[in-house]
């Protein structure tokens, strides 16, 4: 596997010129940087007028690796060869550099760039990169990876202090400016005979659109970059290779998810949740971003109102911050009444709530971080669970719990910073055996539990919270407006059938998707089958007027869009040119579903290619299309008033083997459609299946 490296932009507070002069005191030795054992000048030449340098150098490193493999190896350096491209006309030094040592069972490329700061022109900026390839080398390539990519990093910090030592030197030596590169004059005469005395060997172009430019890995300085300054100052202090990790995941997310991207805070949260294994970090976070669009988690903060009943009866709430700086949030879990809020808000209202709470905490972290001056990522929550008892062990309450823990661990890593539990009574060990087992082992790290009256005194909240923010109930002197909570009246309990109903409202949500269907512009899914005798199932309910459904075959996939394996799904997707019995044929007989009808059905494929479900408007007899509408019809029918149906519809592709007895069932052992739909019969005829229900 190619490791890969990639450094935040480093600014030097000096002119280019000067960092330059820095930057040569490093050849041919450098006594600061010990792996550097020196280095000989291979190739040197100028452009005629001396504004371009090219020089390549082969440059000696000691191998820094445990004696058993230097002997395996039978080397105690390596040699590397750099060629740096100086401009003093555009002010860049572009340096690339590639080892010569194990070549054929080691490839390691680096590029590095020095550029003018592209705000300040007495600033000059450096940035790196590098990967590396081990193909082989006698077993121990593992071993070798983990060596080169720590002392490569270990060097990279030491690098800019080399650069800042050399600069200190140059001022205490007097030399505080040099002057900028201006072209010698040069008589009109010269100007062709110089032409041509050019060394042959020099740089021909130098401008930015020059062959030699920098390499591809390299783009030049802007606004979409992270300086080191940056990330220390706003995100914390980050090793090398984890500022590595931000920075490539952060341009991977900018070139796959056009448009917004997440925080860089946001980030940085989902490479802590998983060590900083980019892949994984990558894998994660791209989920996260999948259900936040998929629920409009973005929006939260402005559409959210908790009902009154919350406002009441759920006792939590923000309070000031901790030690730290953190900002603080009070649950008063033992005086809640977990049961009756589930009773009469519903486990979604809930859930909603913590997801609100958790929005707020990362809105409050950002405040906190601009008010101190120092990167807070993170909040702190007390909970207090006096009143404890085994009402709170309610199955229902549980299993909701569990819900929304496993919410927040996958959509919120690393937001709490500590979890203070204070007066657990008897019954928490309890709870704790349920719920530990769902929270992440690095969380867990951060709960610190106490019974009794422990709290109090030297090793309780005092060492995590400022005396004048511990709450009045806990025996500190802030008032705390954290609502105390207490049993929710049974008037208030939702009845069963207002449960079901948003139980399925939820389900809905969550499984079926919405559809309109106007006159002549039919709903269309596409689905692609790779494999003959897959079974194609289907589920939908008509809310609003009566439609026809049709299920048809194609050999040649709709002209909209690239479409991904199994299914693409989305209004109108064929054209008026295509011919029934010629470009597609029906598979299945037209059905009409009237208003409020529940349909499902099933058909058996035949012959790979793209099946397409139509649900469209119903017509009289005699007005019974009898072909698939065009684009006109289409225009035609949605900026011309009429009337409209309305459907919510799921589907689902199944194996052959995943259909259980004789292809009767929808039931799936690999599948949640079986949760949507009954039984149903099968025509062998059709190889298909159909069931309405009213």
């Amino acid at each position: 596997m190619v490791q890969k490296y990639q450094s935040p932009v480093c600014v030097y507070k000096y002119p280019f010129e000067l960092v330059m002069a820095a930057y040569e005191k490093r050849f041919p030795t450098c006594p600061q940087i010990p792996v550097f054992l020196g280095s000989e000048v291979l190739r040197e030449s100028r452009s005629a007028d001396g504004a371009v340098h090219l020089v390549e150098r082969s440059c000696r490193l000691r191998v820094e690796a445990p004696r058993l493999l230097r002997k395996i190896a039978g080397v105690e350096h390596v040699v590397f060869v750099q060629r740096n491209v100086l401009n003093w006309k555009e002010r860049t030094l572009l340096i690339e550099a590639h080892n010569e040592t194990f070549a054929s069972r080691v490839v390691v490329k680096e590029n590095c760039s020095y550029t003018v700061h592209p705000e300040n022109e007495d600033w000059t900026c450096f940035e790196q990169s590098a990967s590396l390839d081990i193909r082989s080398f006698f077993g121990f390539e593992s071993a070798l990876e983990k060596i080169a990519m720590k002392q490569y990093t270990a060097n990279v910090k030491r690098g800019k202090e080399v650069i800042e030592h050399y600069l200190n030197e140059l001022i205490s030596q007097g030399t505080s400016h040099i002057p900028r590169w201006t072209p010698a004059p040069v008589p009109e005469e010269d100007t062709h005979s110089q032409a041509g005395l050019r060394d042959p060997g020099s740089l021909e172009v130098c401008g930015p659109g020059s062959a030699q430019g920098p390499a591809p890995e390299m783009v030049s300085t802007d606004g979409d970059k992270l300086d080191a300054d940056y990330i220390e100052r706003c995100l914390g202090h980050l090793t090398p290779m984890q500022e590595s990790c931000l920075i490539q995941l952060r341009h991977w997310l900018q070139e796959t998810h056009k448009g917004k991207i997440p925080k860089d805070e946001h980030i940085l949260r989902f490479l802590r949740a998983r060590d900083f294994h980019l892949d994984r970090a990558r894998e994660m976070l791209c989920q996260s971003l999948s259900w936040r669009k998929r629920h409009q988690v973005d929006l939260l903060l402005q559409t959210w109102r908790p009902p009154a009943l919350l406002e009441e009866f759920y006792a939590g709430g923000w309070h000031y911050q901790d030690i730290d700086g953190r900002p603080l949030y009070i649950l008063r879990l033992g005086h809640m009444d977990t049961k009756g809020l589930m009773k009469a808000a519903g486990e979604e209202v809930l859930l909603q709530h913590v997801l609100c709470v958790n929005e707020e905490g990362q809105k409050r972290c950002e405040g906190n971080t601009k008010q101190f001056g120092r990167p807070i990522s993170s909040w702190t929550c007390l909970v207090d669970l006096e009143g404890l008892s085994l009402r709170h062990l309610w199955r229902p309450g549980i299993k909701a719990l569990l819900r929304m823990i496993e919410v927040v661990e996958d959509n919120y890593p690393e937001t709490l910073g500590r979890l203070l539990i204070v007066r657990a009574p008897r019954v928490f060990p309890v709870l704790w055996t349920l719920i530990s087992p769902f929270i992440n082992e690095n969380t867990r790290q951060k709960f610190l539990i106490y019974s009794g009256s422990n709290y109090q005194g030297p090793g309780g909240l005092v060492d995590y919270l400022d005396k004048e923010v511990i709450p009045d109930f806990l025996g500190g002197e802030c008032l705390c407006n954290v609502p105390e909570g207490e049993l929710v009246p049974k008037s208030l309990y939702l009845t069963e059938e207002d449960q079901e109903h948003r139980d399925q409202l939820r389900q809905w949500r969550e499984t079926y998707q919405a559809a309109s269907v106007l006159r002549a512009a039919p709903h269309e899914v596409a689905v692609e089958i790779l494999e003959r005798e897959s079974v194609i199932t289907w589920d939908f309910d008509i809310l609003q007027g009566d439609v026809m459904f049709s299920l048809y075959y194609t050999k040649q996939a709709p002209k909209p869009g690239p479409r991904e394996p199994r299914a693409r799904a989305g209004g109108q997707l064929t054209d008026k040119g295509w011919a029934l019995g010629a470009d597609y044929s029906r598979v299945e007989a037209p059905l009409i579903c009237r208003e409020g009808e529940s349909i499902q059905g099933s058909h058996v494929t035949q012959w790979p290619g793209v099946y397409l479900l139509q649900w469209q408007m119903h017509s009289a007899p005699g007005h019974m299309a009898c072909s698939l509408p065009g684009v006109e019809d289409v225009l035609m029918a949605l900026h011309s008033p009429g009337p409209r149906c309305k459907l919510l519809y799921y589907y689902e592709v199944l194996a052959s083997e995943d259909f259980r007895g004789s292809m009767s069932s929808l039931e799936s052992c690999s599948s949640r459609f079986s949760q949507l739909s009954s039984t149903t019969s099968s025509s062998s005829q059709s190889h298909s299946s159909s069931l309405v229900s009213r």
